[in-house]
């Protein structure tokens, strides 16, 4: 029996998230996933847990943003 995977819907805390996804991806095109990881290893490394979340969610969203699959619904 085949399990169904289950995409979670992303969270976007506000548009400074988004702004920030998207202007990884304008900079950094396929490798801004690593970017954002590496800003967020960085915050945690400083002990900085707030920015540390935020880029995390900033990886996860341009994850979504450059997929070339649809995620989710389409309306």
């Amino acid at each position: 029996m085949e399990k169904s995977r289950v995409t979670p819907t992303p969270y976007v805390a506000d548009r400074a998230v988004l702004a920030d996804a998207t202007d990884l991806i304008a900079r950094f095109g396929l490798d801004a996933a690593i970017e954002a990881a590496s800003r967020a290893d960085r915050s945690r490394d400083l002990g900085n847990v707030v920015h540390f979340c935020r880029w995390r969610q900033v990886e996860r969203l341009v994850v979504l943003l450059t997929a070339d699959e649809v995620i989710g619904t389409v309306h």
